[in-house]
Protein backbone atom coordinates (compact mmCIF):
# COMPACT_ATOMS: atom_id res chain seq x y z
CA UNK A 1 0.00 0.00 0.00
CA UNK A 2 1.56 3.43 -1.33
CA UNK A 3 2.28 6.37 1.50
CA UNK A 4 -0.90 8.41 2.45
CA UNK A 5 -0.91 11.68 0.73
CA UNK A 6 -4.09 12.80 2.58
CA UNK A 7 -4.32 12.43 6.29
CA UNK A 8 -8.07 12.61 7.54
CA UNK A 9 -8.05 13.63 11.43
CA UNK A 10 -11.17 13.14 13.34
CA UNK A 11 -11.50 13.89 17.07
CA UNK A 12 -14.05 11.07 19.02
CA UNK A 13 -15.70 11.90 21.75
CA UNK A 14 -18.78 9.47 22.65
CA UNK A 15 -19.96 9.47 18.97
CA UNK A 16 -20.95 5.86 18.51
CA UNK A 17 -23.77 5.90 16.35
CA UNK A 18 -22.43 8.36 13.62
CA UNK A 19 -19.07 6.76 13.46
CA UNK A 20 -20.44 3.76 10.55
CA UNK A 21 -22.09 6.46 9.15
CA UNK A 22 -19.17 8.91 8.85
CA UNK A 23 -16.81 6.15 8.02
CA UNK A 24 -18.90 4.83 4.75
CA UNK A 25 -19.52 8.21 3.65
CA UNK A 26 -15.63 9.21 3.83
CA UNK A 27 -14.61 6.04 2.07
CA UNK A 28 -16.69 6.77 -1.06
CA UNK A 29 -15.71 10.64 -1.06
CA UNK A 30 -11.51 9.99 -0.72
CA UNK A 31 -12.10 6.90 -3.30
CA UNK A 32 -13.39 9.16 -5.77
CA UNK A 33 -9.81 11.22 -5.33
CA UNK A 34 -7.86 8.74 -6.75
CA UNK A 35 -4.74 9.17 -4.11
CA UNK A 36 -3.52 7.45 -1.07
CA UNK A 37 -5.49 8.54 2.14
CA UNK A 38 -5.63 7.41 5.53
CA UNK A 39 -8.16 8.46 8.08
CA UNK A 40 -7.39 8.91 11.84
CA UNK A 41 -9.81 8.56 14.54
CA UNK A 42 -8.21 10.10 17.61
CA UNK A 43 -10.33 8.68 20.63
CA UNK A 44 -10.58 11.26 23.38
CA UNK A 45 -11.42 9.11 26.13
CA UNK A 46 -15.09 8.08 24.96
CA UNK A 47 -16.77 6.49 27.49
CA UNK A 48 -19.41 4.78 24.92
CA UNK A 49 -19.16 1.91 22.66
CA UNK A 50 -17.45 4.77 20.04
CA UNK A 51 -13.66 2.95 20.81
CA UNK A 52 -15.24 -0.76 19.97
CA UNK A 53 -16.71 0.79 17.40
CA UNK A 54 -13.71 2.04 15.77
CA UNK A 55 -12.07 -1.25 16.14
CA UNK A 56 -14.09 -2.35 13.95
CA UNK A 57 -14.05 -0.06 11.12
CA UNK A 58 -10.11 -0.21 11.63
CA UNK A 59 -10.29 -4.34 10.99
CA UNK A 60 -12.77 -3.59 7.98
CA UNK A 61 -10.51 -0.90 6.24
CA UNK A 62 -6.80 -0.51 6.13
CA UNK A 63 -6.52 2.64 5.96
CA UNK A 64 -8.80 3.53 8.95
CA UNK A 65 -6.40 4.02 12.22
CA UNK A 66 -7.24 4.68 15.50
CA UNK A 67 -5.11 7.12 18.04
CA UNK A 68 -6.60 6.58 21.66
CA UNK A 69 -6.18 9.34 24.58
CA UNK A 70 -5.67 7.55 27.71
CA UNK A 71 -8.51 10.37 29.38
CA UNK A 72 -10.72 12.77 27.63
CA UNK A 73 -8.16 15.99 27.04
CA UNK A 74 -10.29 17.88 24.82
CA UNK A 75 -10.60 18.68 21.53
CA UNK A 76 -7.38 20.86 20.28
CA UNK A 77 -5.58 17.89 22.42
CA UNK A 78 -7.18 15.45 20.19
CA UNK A 79 -6.48 17.51 16.90
CA UNK A 80 -3.02 17.31 17.74
CA UNK A 81 -2.35 13.85 18.55
CA UNK A 82 -4.00 13.59 14.60
CA UNK A 83 -1.45 15.98 13.42
CA UNK A 84 1.71 14.14 15.31
CA UNK A 85 0.70 10.48 14.01
CA UNK A 86 -0.46 11.78 9.98
CA UNK A 87 1.94 10.58 7.51
CA UNK A 88 0.25 12.76 4.73
CA UNK A 89 1.51 15.75 3.21
CA UNK A 90 -1.83 17.14 3.45
CA UNK A 91 -3.91 17.23 6.46
CA UNK A 92 -8.21 17.34 6.44
CA UNK A 93 -9.91 18.08 9.71
CA UNK A 94 -13.83 17.30 10.37
CA UNK A 95 -15.89 16.48 12.84
CA UNK A 96 -17.62 12.90 14.05
CA UNK A 97 -20.62 14.20 14.41
CA UNK A 98 -22.05 14.32 10.75
CA UNK A 99 -22.56 17.81 10.88
CA UNK A 100 -19.59 18.34 8.68
CA UNK A 101 -20.34 17.01 5.31
CA UNK A 102 -17.48 14.77 3.51
CA UNK A 103 -18.89 15.49 0.17
CA UNK A 104 -17.32 19.18 0.54
CA UNK A 105 -13.28 17.78 0.62
CA UNK A 106 -12.97 17.53 -2.96
CA UNK A 107 -13.70 21.32 -2.99
CA UNK A 108 -10.93 22.23 -0.11
CA UNK A 109 -7.98 19.92 -1.87
CA UNK A 110 -9.10 21.93 -4.95
CA UNK A 111 -8.45 25.12 -3.55
CA UNK A 112 -5.28 23.71 -2.28
CA UNK A 113 -4.05 22.95 -5.74
CA UNK A 114 -4.69 26.79 -6.91
CA UNK A 115 -1.32 27.50 -4.56
CA UNK A 116 -3.58 27.96 -0.53
CA UNK A 117 -1.81 26.32 2.45
CA UNK A 118 -5.26 26.42 4.54
CA UNK A 119 -8.33 26.23 3.45
CA UNK A 120 -11.12 26.86 5.80
CA UNK A 121 -15.06 25.85 5.62
CA UNK A 122 -17.46 28.29 6.07
CA UNK A 123 -21.07 26.81 7.45
CA UNK A 124 -24.01 27.99 4.82
CA UNK A 125 -27.07 27.47 6.22
CA UNK A 126 -26.27 26.01 9.77
CA UNK A 127 -28.16 23.52 11.34
CA UNK A 128 -27.78 24.42 15.14
CA UNK A 129 -29.85 25.95 17.63
CA UNK A 130 -30.51 29.61 17.10
CA UNK A 131 -28.89 30.29 20.58
CA UNK A 132 -25.38 28.44 19.55
CA UNK A 133 -25.50 30.01 16.28
CA UNK A 134 -25.54 33.42 18.08
CA UNK A 135 -23.51 32.55 20.56
CA UNK A 136 -21.12 31.41 18.24
CA UNK A 137 -21.68 34.69 15.89
CA UNK A 138 -20.65 36.91 18.91
CA UNK A 139 -17.56 35.15 19.68
CA UNK A 140 -16.42 34.96 16.33
CA UNK A 141 -16.69 38.98 16.21
CA UNK A 142 -14.74 39.02 19.49
CA UNK A 143 -11.83 36.77 18.52
CA UNK A 144 -11.59 38.65 14.91
CA UNK A 145 -12.10 42.36 16.14
CA UNK A 146 -9.13 41.37 19.47
CA UNK A 147 -6.66 39.49 16.92
CA UNK A 148 -6.76 41.74 13.65
CA UNK A 149 -8.27 38.66 11.64
CA UNK A 150 -11.07 38.27 8.99
CA UNK A 151 -12.14 34.57 9.76
CA UNK A 152 -15.95 34.04 9.21
CA UNK A 153 -15.83 30.71 10.82
CA UNK A 154 -14.09 29.82 13.14
CA UNK A 155 -15.74 27.56 14.70
CA UNK A 156 -16.11 25.08 11.40
CA UNK A 157 -13.39 22.23 11.86
CA UNK A 158 -13.72 21.15 8.17
CA UNK A 159 -10.22 22.26 6.67
CA UNK A 160 -7.12 21.25 4.39
CA UNK A 161 -4.48 22.40 5.02
CA UNK A 162 -0.67 21.36 4.11
CA UNK A 163 0.89 19.24 7.22
CA UNK A 164 4.26 20.73 7.09
CA UNK A 165 2.74 24.28 8.82
CA UNK A 166 0.74 22.35 11.21
CA UNK A 167 4.56 21.25 12.50
CA UNK A 168 5.22 25.30 13.20
CA UNK A 169 2.27 25.97 15.35
CA UNK A 170 2.62 25.45 19.10
CA UNK A 171 -0.25 22.96 20.72
CA UNK A 172 -2.32 23.93 23.60
CA UNK A 173 -5.67 23.82 25.36
CA UNK A 174 -7.86 26.06 23.32
CA UNK A 175 -5.84 25.73 19.61
CA UNK A 176 -8.80 24.67 17.84
CA UNK A 177 -10.46 27.69 18.05
CA UNK A 178 -7.64 30.02 16.77
CA UNK A 179 -5.70 27.19 14.10
CA UNK A 180 -6.20 29.76 10.76
CA UNK A 181 -4.62 32.86 13.16
CA UNK A 182 -1.71 30.59 14.04
CA UNK A 183 -0.79 28.92 11.32
CA UNK A 184 -1.18 32.54 9.38
CA UNK A 185 1.91 33.42 12.21
CA UNK A 186 3.33 30.42 10.97
CA UNK A 187 3.57 32.04 7.37
CA UNK A 188 0.41 29.95 5.46
CA UNK A 189 -1.98 31.74 3.16
CA UNK A 190 -5.41 31.13 4.22
CA UNK A 191 -8.95 31.02 2.25
CA UNK A 192 -12.06 29.96 2.69
CA UNK A 193 -15.13 28.37 0.98
CA UNK A 194 -18.46 27.86 1.81
CA UNK A 195 -19.32 24.43 2.94
CA UNK A 196 -22.21 22.25 3.62
CA UNK A 197 -23.75 22.08 7.42
CA UNK A 198 -25.95 19.54 8.53
CA UNK A 199 -28.40 18.50 11.62
CA UNK A 200 -26.96 16.70 14.03
CA UNK A 201 -28.82 13.35 13.91
CA UNK A 202 -27.07 11.37 17.30
CA UNK A 203 -24.96 12.36 20.27
CA UNK A 204 -24.78 15.48 22.13
CA UNK A 205 -23.22 18.80 21.67
CA UNK A 206 -20.36 18.82 23.49
CA UNK A 207 -19.93 22.81 23.88
CA UNK A 208 -22.51 25.87 25.23
CA UNK A 209 -22.17 28.69 26.54
CA UNK A 210 -21.34 27.49 30.19
CA UNK A 211 -18.46 25.73 29.25
CA UNK A 212 -16.84 27.54 26.99
CA UNK A 213 -17.20 31.17 27.32
CA UNK A 214 -14.46 31.56 30.16
CA UNK A 215 -11.97 29.17 29.03
CA UNK A 216 -12.34 30.92 25.34
CA UNK A 217 -11.58 34.18 26.81
CA UNK A 218 -8.25 32.60 28.25
CA UNK A 219 -7.51 31.22 25.05
CA UNK A 220 -7.88 34.72 23.15
CA UNK A 221 -5.52 36.74 25.75
CA UNK A 222 -2.89 34.10 25.36
CA UNK A 223 -3.52 34.20 21.79
CA UNK A 224 -3.25 37.53 21.61
CA UNK A 225 -0.25 37.60 23.81
CA UNK A 226 1.68 35.21 21.30
CA UNK A 227 0.63 37.55 18.68
CA UNK A 228 2.74 40.05 20.17
CA UNK A 229 6.04 38.02 21.31
CA UNK A 230 5.92 35.87 18.01
CA UNK A 231 9.14 35.29 16.44
CA UNK A 232 9.08 35.00 12.97
CA UNK A 233 11.15 32.42 11.63
CA UNK A 234 10.94 33.98 7.63
CA UNK A 235 12.50 37.00 9.13
CA UNK A 236 15.86 35.01 8.83
CA UNK A 237 18.20 35.10 6.14
CA UNK A 238 22.09 33.14 5.82
CA UNK A 239 23.78 35.44 4.08
CA UNK A 240 26.27 34.08 1.10
CA UNK A 241 29.21 36.04 1.22
CA UNK A 242 31.67 34.19 -1.60
CA UNK A 243 28.88 35.02 -3.98
CA UNK A 244 27.74 38.26 -2.82
CA UNK A 245 27.98 41.49 -4.58
CA UNK A 246 29.36 44.45 -2.24
CA UNK A 247 27.11 47.41 -2.03
CA UNK A 248 28.39 50.97 -1.35
CA UNK A 249 27.76 50.41 2.11
CA UNK A 250 30.22 47.58 2.48
CA UNK A 251 27.19 44.97 2.64
CA UNK A 252 26.12 42.39 0.33
CA UNK A 253 23.60 42.89 -2.07
CA UNK A 254 20.04 41.66 -0.89
CA UNK A 255 20.30 39.37 -4.44
CA UNK A 256 22.59 37.09 -2.37
CA UNK A 257 20.43 36.41 0.38
CA UNK A 258 18.71 33.22 0.82
CA UNK A 259 15.56 32.61 2.62
CA UNK A 260 16.37 30.20 5.78
CA UNK A 261 12.88 28.67 5.02
CA UNK A 262 10.51 28.50 2.04
CA UNK A 263 8.03 30.21 4.70
CA UNK A 264 9.64 33.13 3.27
CA UNK A 265 7.82 33.17 0.09
CA UNK A 266 4.80 32.08 1.49
CA UNK A 267 3.33 35.73 3.35
CA UNK A 268 1.31 36.97 0.74
CA UNK A 269 -2.46 36.79 1.40
CA UNK A 270 -2.57 35.56 -2.65
CA UNK A 271 -1.89 32.34 -3.90
CA UNK A 272 1.38 32.26 -6.47
CA UNK A 273 1.05 32.13 -9.82
CA UNK A 274 1.25 28.44 -11.46
CA UNK A 275 4.71 29.52 -12.96
CA UNK A 276 5.81 30.86 -9.72
CA UNK A 277 4.74 27.17 -7.85
CA UNK A 278 6.53 24.82 -10.98
CA UNK A 279 9.49 26.85 -9.95
CA UNK A 280 8.85 26.25 -6.59
CA UNK A 281 8.80 21.89 -7.12
CA UNK A 282 11.33 22.52 -9.53
CA UNK A 283 13.85 23.36 -6.70
CA UNK A 284 12.66 21.28 -4.36
CA UNK A 285 13.46 18.48 -6.50
CA UNK A 286 17.04 18.93 -6.63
Amino acid sequence: MPPPEISVVIPVFNEEESLPILAAELQGVLRSLGRPCEVIFVDDGSTDRSLEVLVGLAQADPAVRIVRQRRNAGQSAALAAGFHFAHGQIVVTLDADLQNDPADVPRLLARLEDGWDVVCGVRTRRQDPWLRKVSSRIANGVRNRLTYESIADVGCTLRACRAELLRRIPAFTGMHRFLPTLLKMAGARVTEVPVHHRPRLHGQPKYNIRNRIWQALADLFAVRWMQKRWIDLRNFEEIDACNSTPTSSGSPSVSSARPSSSAASSSSGSPPSAAGRASSRGRSGT
